[in-house]
């Protein structure tokens, strides 16, 4: 095998510490779930306060500013220098922490307006008053978030990916101290204690690093800055991206708290949480590493590499999470019932809540690439016009589920993620266009299928015929379901180690 390419060495490196993080992820999710299995609408109320913070994280740090950022970052470091591209981090930092404490402010003074009108307002009174003290105490975390996500994008600006990839595992190290030894003294609110600690863990991983590269911070809040005014120009049309991709996200809960289904919140929680391992370890690690790469190739007018790299990935994530997707529906089952813990009904909900959203994985690891190609280009507009097709049918779909199928229930507004799958081939379509050369993965569509069929199919049937406990026998079937599918996919899959 040839020397790994930087690109693949990031990717793999990515890829580990993401799973590492999904285990400890999982393992907190279960001391969680364990301590409220028997009061699951309390565990609804404190997932549920959870939203609202989470999208000021991903409007503010985590999503807007970062992926629109890390290109311009990397622009400065191409063609500039490091001082140059610390003093505009700087700025942009010092404005994003002001905006993000601005909001925490306000959305704190009206929480239990804002719980009851568009949070859940399906839930009690009681778990209204709960929701908004929660979420309250969840902004502190936010407000650090602020930083945090910014010290990981201008990291990954300088392909440093370590230290950005293992902050997640410590961010859950914070919240297991909180379910363990904050939970027994302050009740459900220590669980939201683990997550403020979590966040100042996130944050501090990251500082060595950052001094290593040579920052210094630049005291100034001049918004006439030409470097902070392009960044806001590019950030503008993510923020309205991002703030499409949060509303559907609250929208999802909103309509969960409709219905008349004990742990419809936290089946779509759940679910979504055990669909993000293959998208997160596969999609989010690749697309994580390409973005500077991509940036590189942009900034130096370099497309025929540009269209190369992004055939050659999109080609791994085809192959691989379409036959993943089918395995994993297959054999999930009495994985859920014995992880979590809950009752048969409750698992069985959880079960066909990650199966309808399975159906999304290829999409979504799609869509990491594509709107980050764009991006890199500098194009933010595409990714926004996607959105706001994606959030129209979601919510056609999701509505006309909750009238003609209520009695499915959480599943239904899970399956109306289809609606990712169909922005992602938007956006496929647009890229593809604009690459010079067409990008060609059809071959990979597939053989993806293909192996989905079989891989799937095996899996079903060793599961269900193999003598053994159910967990053994799903954990067999997946794996020897996985190698079959596998064996069909290799030509493609094996550009992981070329990327």
């Amino acid at each position: 095998m040839n020397k790994l390419s930087r690109l693949t060495r990031n990717s793999l490196t990515i890829a580990f510490l993401f799973l590492f993080d999904k285990v400890i992820a999982f393992y907190r999710t279960r001391i969680i779930t364990t301590q409220y299995s028997t009061d699951v609408q309390l565990l609804d109320t404190f997932n549920a306060a959870n939203n609202l913070p989470d999208v000021l994280f991903a409007l503010i740090s985590g999503g807007a500013l970062a992926m629109a950022f890390i290109p311009l970052l990397t622009e400065y470091l191409t063609t500039k220098d490091r001082a140059a591209a610390w003093d505009l981090f700087s700025r942009v930092a010092n404005v994003a922490f002001l905006v993000t404490t601005s909001f925490a402010i306000v959305i704190s003074i009206f929480a239990v307006p804002i719980a009851k009108l568009g949070i859940a307002p399906g839930f009690s009174d009681e778990q209204l008053t709960l929701l908004a003290e929660l979420m309250r105490l969840n902004l502190i975390g936010t407000v650090i978030f602020s930083v945090s996500g910014l010290v990981a994008a201008s990291l990954q600006a300088n392909q440093h990916f370590i230290f950005p990839a293992l902050a997640p595992s410590l961010y859950n190290v914070g919240q297991i101290i909180g379910a363990i030894y904050f939970v027994p003294r302050f009740g459900i609110r220590g669980l939201v204690y683990g997550v403020i600690l979590g966040a100042a863990f996130h944050l501090l991983i990251q500082l060595p690093a950052l001094f290593k590269f040579g920052f210094r911070w630049t005291p100034s809040l001049d918004i006439r800055h030409i470097g902070l005014i392009e960044a806001l120009k590019l950030m503008a049309p993510r923020l309205l991206t991002m703030g499409g991709i949060q509303f559907i996200v609250l929208a999802r809960d909103n309509l969960a708290s409709r219905l008349d289904q004990v742990g419809a919140v936290s089946s779509l929680t759940y679910g979504w949480m055990i669909m993000q391992v293959p998208e997160t370890i596969l999609g989010t690690a690749i697309a994580t590493a390409m973005l500077p790469t991509l940036s590189e190739f942009a900034a130096r007018g370099d497309w025929a590499g540009f269209r190369s790299t992004i055939e050659r990935a999109l080609r791994v994530l085809i192959s691989l999470t379409i036959p993943i997707a089918a395995v994993m529906s297959a054999g999930i089952h009495p994985l859920v019932r014995g992880f979590f813990g809950f009752d048969e009904a409750t698992s069985t909900l959880v079960t066909w809540t990650t199966r309808a959203y399975l159906m999304t994985l290829t999409g979504f690891t799609i869509h990491e690439i594509a709107a980050r190609s764009f991006y890199a280009r500098k194009e933010p507009m595409f990714p926004l016009y996607a959105v706001i097709l994606r959030l129209i049918m979601f919510l056609g779909i999701g509505a006309a589920g909750l009238i003609f199928f209520r009695e499915i229930g959480a599943p239904v507004i899970a399956f109306a993620e289809i609606t990712l799958l169909i922005e992602a081939i938007i956006l496929f379509g647009w890229l593809s266009k604009r690459t010079h050369e067409p990008i060609h993965v059809g071959g990979a569509v597939f053989k993806g299928l293909i192996a989905a069929v079989v891989g799937g199919v095996i899996t079903y049937f060793i599961a269900l015929y193999l003598p053994g406990g159910a967990i053994v026998t799903a954990l067999i079937g997946m794996f020897i379901g996985g190698l079959a599918a596998l064996a069909i996919v290799w030509s493609d899959a094996k550009q992981i180690f070329n990327l």
